[in-house]
């Protein structure tokens, strides 16, 4: 396991995030997925709200809500489609999608909750290091299994599990330099 010689970074403190509707927003993060909300803001001036959620292990996901933002340009400042079902592409800066660890063995059965619940979920995805990426079934290379759904913003949400500790072997690409 490689280790941070520059700083001593602990995890995630919280990702912030923005909605369009924070009561949607509570009643999907903590009402579907179960997620204490821990922290709530007014902020100051009618500027809106900035509401945390614990995701576990002491890490919080947190989202403003703006009475003003713009709308969500889907492709550009989130996935358009979920993984499978088309690009994935987004804009510089923007954020492409959040992975919440998840155990192993309940991959499959939080994929069913889910859908219970009325979320449009993929199939489980066996990430690997076939030359597609990832399979429908495990294979020898399987590295992390996944489940990707949208929150009602759109926001492409994952539920992921290491099937094996990463070591050096799983450093072998070279960082690509844009081209100017």
């Amino acid at each position: 396991m490689r280790t941070n010689e520059q700083f001593d970074i602990r995890g995630i403190n919280h990702l912030a995030l923005v909605c369009s509707d924070m009561k949607r927003t509570v009643d999907f993060y903590s009402g579907t997925l179960g997620m204490p909300l821990t922290k709530t803001i007014d902020l100051p001036g009618g500027l809106g709200q900035h509401f945390f959620f614990d995701v576990g292990n002491g890490d919080m996901l947190a989202f403003f809500w703006f009475p003003h933002a713009p709308e969500g340009i889907p492709g550009v400042t989130h996935c358009a489609n979920l993984v499978g079902r088309g690009d994935l592409t987004t804009a510089h800066a923007s954020m492409n999608h959040v992975a919440f660890n998840v155990p192993l063995e309940k991959i499959e059965e939080y994929r069913e909750k889910l859908v219970a619940a009325g979320v449009e979920a993929t199939a489980v995805f066996h990430h690997d290091e076939s030359e597609q990426g990832a399979s429908l079934s495990p294979t020898d290379t399987t590295f992390v299994r996944s489940v990707y759904f949208r929150d009602p913003d759109g926001i492409l949400l994952e539920f992921a599990a290491w099937t094996r500790a990463l070591d050096e072997r799983d450093v072998n690409a070279e960082p690509v330099r844009a081209e100017a």
